[in-house]
């Protein structure tokens, strides 16, 4: 149902949140146009790849208007909660398994570029790291993924999760002491 009123060029969070609740098209549009921007930067921060992040944020959008309902006020800033439904999408495509047989069947001329990239960045200290925050708590690894993999400072992740900064630094410490303690027990280290 579109609202037939025209938006107008700025929108508190809590009337955006009601016309997107209320399924006002204008709105979803008003989103689009004033937050894929900042969305987007997230993603591709996420996945490292321009054309896969603005598929992310297309159906991120559609996940954003289908799950409106589920956004609590309460809960953290709209825009907030927005990142956290873009960055769990872009998980989600990151981990499925078609995504990494595509990744991995790329034409020769990209595989090179990327090679030269990846040798150049390339820290023996992450090897296995990724496969062991899978053993973290939800909470934990999201602050994980966003510090380490996404490249976010604590302050950005705490933005984007709608957390304080306080909260991103202590579940980056457990996370690392359980990180610690699991690589350990499975000789990941001397």
């Amino acid at each position: 149902m579109t609202n037939s009123l025209a938006l107008p060029v700025s929108l508190d969070e809590a009337e955006l949140v009601r016309r997107l609740q209320a399924r006002d098209e204008q709105a979803l549009g008003y989103v689009q146009r004033e937050y894929g921007r900042q969305l987007l930067t997230v993603i591709v921060r996420l996945v490292r790849d321009e054309d896969l992040a603005q598929d992310i944020l297309q159906e991120g959008l559609l996940k954003i208007w289908q799950g409106i309902a589920s956004y609590q006020p309460e809960g953290g800033r709209f825009f907030s909660w927005m990142v956290r439904v873009c960055c769990n999408h872009a998980i989600d495509a990151l981990r499925n398994p078609r995504h990494r047989f595509n990744h991995r069947n790329q034409p020769l001329e990209s595989c090179a570029s990327h090679r030269v990239e990846a040798v150049s960045t390339f820290n023996p200290e992450h090897i296995g790291l990724r496969e062991l925050t899978l053993a973290l708590k939800p909470r934990q690894r999201e602050v994980i993924d966003l510090l380490y993999f996404g490249g976010c400072t604590q302050a950005e992740a705490a933005e984007q999760l709608g957390i304080p900064v306080a909260t991103v630094k202590t579940r980056a410490r457990a996370a690392l002491v359980a990180l610690t303690a699991l690589a350990r027990s499975t000789h990941y280290t001397r």
